[in-house]
């Protein structure tokens, strides 16, 4: 299923700018047409987080990795301060 031109007329950069976005079908992207940055379309959605986006200038590899929705890892949560080393 192919994006809907009318939603492709009014998405917009979500940085403070909201400047239109390109289509590219073949690439699966939307660019912005001010700063450049490349937001990847995902099982027809477009995924427009700043943090998720590709900057004008790097491959693929270089975009952060998708955030998982599951539990926090291990490191990640607090321990109380009696069962921490140092």
């Amino acid at each position: 299923m192919a994006l809907d031109q009318q939603l492709l007329e009014i998405l917009a950069c979500p940085d403070t700018h909201h400047a239109p976005l390109e289509h590219d079908a073949g690439a699966q992207t939307l660019t912005c047409t001010e700063c450049g940055r490349i937001f990847e379309i995902r099982d027809d959605i477009p995924i427009l987080l700043l943090d998720e986006a590709r900057l004008p200038g790097s491959s693929s590899e270089d975009r952060p990795a998708a955030r998982s929705a599951g539990p926090l890892a291990e490191d990640s949560v607090e321990k109380p301060a009696d069962q921490e080393t140092d």
